[in-house]
Formats: C-alpha cells, sequence, structure tokens
C-alpha cells in the first residue's frame, strides 16, 4: 500500500476539479436546504413528536440518488474509456490501491457535503433566536445520530456506486447503474416488509428482512440510538464489494 498515500492525493485533486462534484453539491445543497427550510416552516403547524433533525433525514434517500452516482461514475468507467486503467495497473500499484483511492477520495466528498448541512441548523437558530436550551433546534442527539448514520451507510452507498462504475466504460450507464442498485438497497427491505412472510420456512427470512431495514435504522440513529449491529452490516457489505470491484478491475485489465 505504499502508493495509495499518492493515488488518493491525485484522487482527490481530480474530484476537485470535476464538474460532477460541483453539480453533486449544488444539487444536494439545495434538496436538502429547502427540505429544511420547509420542516421548519412546518414545525410549528402541526404537533411534532419528533425534532427536526430527524425529519430532516428523512429523506435522505432522494441526495444519496444524486450524489452518489455523479460522485463515482467516472472513477473507473472514465479511466476505462480512455485506457488508462490498463496503464496503471503496469505501475507497481496494485488494483486494491486504485479501487480503495478512489473509493475513499468519493467518500471524503460524500462525507463533506453531509458535514455542510450541520450548520443548517446554526444558521436557524441565529435566525430564528431560538435560545432556550431545550429548544428543539439544539436537539444534539438527533443531528449527531442522524449524521453517523450517513457515515455508516456512506460506506456501502459509495462502494456500490464505485463498483457500478467498474462494470463499464461508459459514464453515464455507470450512474444509472448505480441508481438502480442504490434504490433496490434501500427500498428492497420495505418492499419485503409489505409482502407478510408467511409459512414455514418464510417466517425465517422476517429477523433477516426486518435487519435490513435501512429506514428502521435512520430511525433509531436520528433519535439519538446508536446501535452497532447495522455499522457490522455496512461495513463488512463495503468490504466485501471493495473485494469484488478489485476482482472486477484486474478481471477486464487482463481481458
Amino acid at each position: 500500500m505504499r502508493h495509495f498515500p499518492l493515488l488518493l492525493a491525485h484522487e482527490l485533486r481530480m474530484l476537485a476539479v470535476s464538474v460532477a462534484t460541483y453539480s453533486a453539491a449544488v444539487l444536494f445543497l439545495i434538496i436538502m436546504g429547502l427540505w429544511y427550510f420547509f420542516v421548519l416552516q412546518h414545525f410549528d403547524d402541526e404537533l411534532q413528536n419528533d425534532p427536526p433533525a430527524t425529519l430532516f433525514f428523512q429523506i435522505f434517500f432522494i441526495s444519496v440518488f444524486v450524489i452518489v452516482p455523479l460522485l463515482t461514475m467516472k472513477s473507473l468507467a472514465e479511466e476505462r474509456r480512455f485506457g488508462t486503467l490498463e496503464t496503471m495497473l503496469t505501475t507497481p500499484a496494485s488494483a486494491l490501491e486504485i479501487v480503495l483511492a478512489k473509493y475513499f477520495a468519493a467518500y471524503f466528498f460524500y462525507v463533506a457535503l453531509w458535514a455542510l448541512t450541520l450548520f443548517f441548523p446554526l444558521i436557524a437558530i441565529k435566525f430564528l433566536h431560538a435560545t432556550e436550551p431545550n429548544s428543539p433546534l439544539r436537539d444534539t442527539a438527533s443531528l449527531t445520530g442522524g449524521f453517523l448514520f450517513m457515515c455508516f451507510s456512506g460506506l456501502l452507498y459509495v462502494a456500490l456506486g464505485v463498483f457500478a462504475s467498474s462494470l463499464t466504460r461508459n459514464t453515464l450507464v455507470a450512474g444509472m447503474l448505480s441508481f438502480s442498485i442504490l434504490f433496490v438497497l434501500i427500498f428492497a427491505g420495505n418492499y419485503l416488509t409489505l409482502l407478510h412472510l408467511q409459512g414455514a420456512w418464510l417466517s425465517h427470512l422476517q429477523p433477516a428482512v426486518d435487519y435490513l431495514q435501512v429506514f428502521n435504522h435512520l430511525k433509531d440513529f436520528s433519535r439519538g440510538v446508536v446501535d452497532t449491529r447495522p455499522f457490522f452490516l455496512y461495513a463488512s457489505n463495503t468490504l466485501l464489494v471493495l473485494g469484488v470491484t478489485t476482482l472486477v478491475v484486474e478481471a477486464r485489465a487482463t481481458s
């Protein structure tokens, strides 16, 4: 892994000057900023049991569908299209180092964008003069828990985006494939729950289906309940996806 720091620095520079990165940032901040404004606007209209931070993270999937494909669709697809991936693999750098460099660069920007949303409550507190210590805007447990969920789940989401990019030379196809995989992953648990699994052997699958419920993970974290089981789920599957991506890169380079 001697070449990993140099590769990571290069990938960070490339993402920093990429139009797709700034497009993702602008779309993300517009979507989440408008949603946070909507949450605050209607927070006093009805009696809410949850603080604004909990309601804010409920549409996280819309932003994930936007920023992950834009951040990752060029990572490997563009390298394959221009033939630079094969050239990189002829250097002392290994396929694993290349994949990890592209992954961590995209993940860094992913976390950075979500970190910017932490300023939304600060701005709201300043302009709404919410100085009371027990103000819902000052519920740091919900805000911290929601942000931790974004970081933990983002481990897998970004890995899937890089994996999708390794399967094709077309960046647009990579973005659409990433969107499709993320859509299935996030909503599959809810759809399976609606099936009401019954039967001698199907009923045994219910605990596994409940374990895969992304929105249940979000609900727990955004309410300040940090559970290690979702972290293990996302971390272990991230390692699996990155391992498969490395094998795909090696196979594509030798084919």
